[in-house]
């Protein structure tokens, strides 16, 4: 079996986190709603606007995630940036 021949310093088993992030804010926008409508719904009207602004700041990290996603893995911020630095030689080839 030949090895993958990798083209940049990242490891090899590399995963983005933003999957697992947008999990997580969008538990938040869900949680924060809900918590937001209970405490409404009791009477605590200051709850109620912590909660709704912890779930509206939740969707607005959602919202970027998502775009970060649709941009790709190979997004790059400008013409000057390279898309990865080139893959150093450190071992010989047999």
């Amino acid at each position: 079996m030949t090895p993958l021949r990798r083209s940049g310093s990242e490891p090899v088993q590399a995963r983005s986190p933003l999957r697992l992030r947008l999990g997580l804010a969008l538990f938040g926008v869900v949680w924060g709603a809900a918590a937001a409508v209970g405490f409404a719904w009791a009477g605590e009207p200051a709850w109620a606007a912590v909660v709704a602004a912890i779930g509206a700041l939740a969707a607005i990290d959602a919202g970027l995630v998502i775009r970060r996603i649709r941009q790709g893995s190979r997004y790059q911020p400008g013409r000057n940036v390279p898309p990865y630095r080139p893959a150093e030689r450190t071992r010989k080839r047999r």
